[in-house]
């Protein structure tokens, strides 16, 4: 039901990645106890794990974290019949084992995602997350294949790899396991026309060996978001990014030999602590190198507690206007980049109609296609594109020329 709607218990899973998101937890929270005073508040996630004594303050009820999922439906049932106020949190640090948890997607869609790592240990200097989410954890690569049988079982026609820092997959489990033995995994496990797509990398992955291995599987999506953060070295540095501009071009460069024109997709901070005029036009400089298919850019925000919130700060105005200047570069190279697969053909699984009558899907590269055509919803058809608007592409439902 709405949040607006009368409730028995208001259940609130926080996110803690700035400042902005705590605060909105926080009004979140104090609405929920005025909306209804006499239900229960349950709040928990990431706020609780790493703020545990601001939250103590607030009008909560119930205050768990980001560990023992299912452990929180008994702890909410508890609360129902005692009324008695409940805080459970652990020592992120503390955790050892992959909590599973079921994975898929809402009714009648096409895509579902399958978790299969917690925790992260990179310790960037603006991230708080480590605190949040502990050490690294995984789903073991049998178990992950057995989940993405049962999905594709289900109907889904693409499962999306997801977890804090997948790059990390296997680090925590015997015999120098690596992401691309997970991926062998569950490809031998699905039907050779159900897709899987990855989340984010860390560009390190990026090797020759996962290279010649991931371009062996058939079902696994050319599309591959490389975290950059910044294109300048000294503020990767700053930023204690594992990497410089040179190794994660080397990623670019493998892509791209291995893969047919892959979508090379990254994250953008503007105005990072520090950085100069000078530092900003060696990113832009850098992203045209890479020539991305897209891009997500934020302004800086401030994470108290990180190392990052005790650096010289870029005034607020600096950078919105550094992010504006990304975000046009980074349109520039989207449509270079959709306008270069115009003429070419393209399995598209179609998921919805949209408003304009036309179905609306996503290539391997994920690329938005429109084309006509009866119900195409969960199919994949080969699509002709013929040409680009926008951020979508049109196209034609078969062969033919353009």
């Amino acid at each position: 039901m709405p949040f607006e709607g009368a409730a028995d218990a208001y259940i609130i899973n926080t996110c803690s990645v700035t400042a902005v998101s705590d605060k909105k937890s926080r009004q979140m929270i104090r609405r929920a106890r005025k909306q209804a005073p006499e239900a229960i508040v349950a709040v928990c996630g990431c706020y609780p794990q790493t703020h545990p004594e601001e939250i103590k303050d607030l009008p909560v009820d119930l205050i768990a974290g980001t560990g023992d999922r299912r452990g929180f439906l008994e702890l909410l049932e508890r609360e129902w019949q005692d009324r008695r106020p409940i805080t459970a949190l652990d020592n992120a640090f503390d955790r050892r084992t992959f909590e599973p948890l079921p994975a898929g997607g809402l009714e009648g869609r096409t895509r579902c995602l399958l978790k299969i790592e917690d925790g992260c240990v990179n310790f960037c200097s603006y991230c708080i997350i480590p605190y949040a989410r502990g050490r690294v954890r995984s789903l073991p690569a049998g178990e992950a294949a057995k989940e993405a049988e049962r999905l594709a079982a289900e109907g889904y026609r693409e499962i999306v790899l997801t977890g804090i820092e997948i790059s990390s997959w296997g680090q925590d489990l015997p015999g120098d396991q690596t992401l691309c033995d997970l991926l062998e995994a569950v490809c031998a496990a699905l039907p050779r026309d159900v897709r899987l797509r990855l989340g984010s990398l860390e560009p390190r992955t990026i090797t020759g060996d996962f290279c010649r291995r991931a371009a062996a599987l058939p079902q696994l999506c050319p599309h591959f978001h490389l975290s950059l953060q910044s294109g300048c070295d000294t503020v990767l540095k700053r930023m204690n990014r594992k990497y410089d501009t040179e190794r994660y071009y080397e990623s670019v460069t493998l892509l791209r030999q291995y893969f047919d024109d892959p979508a090379i997709t990254t994250d953008l901070i503007t105005g990072f602590p520090g950085e100069t005029e000078e530092e900003f036009s060696e990113t832009l400089a850098f992203l045209h190198r890479c020539g991305f298919a897209d891009m997500h850019i934020f302004p800086y925000s401030i994470r108290p507690g990180t190392p990052a919130a005790r650096m010289e700060q870029v005034p607020k105005a600096i950078k919105e206007e550094r992010c504006a200047r990304a975000a046009e570069t980074a349109a520039e190279l989207h449509q270079a980049y959709l306008r270069r697969w115009v003429g070419r053909q393209v399995p598209v699984l179609f998921e919805e109609r949209g408003e304009n009558g036309l179905w609306r899907g996503h290539a391997p590269n994920y690329m938005v296609v429109e084309a006509e055509g009866e119900n195409l919803h969960n199919r994949t058809m080969d699509v002709l594109l013929t040409g680009s608007g926008g951020e979508v592409l049109q196209g034609r439902i078969g062969g033919g020329h353009v």
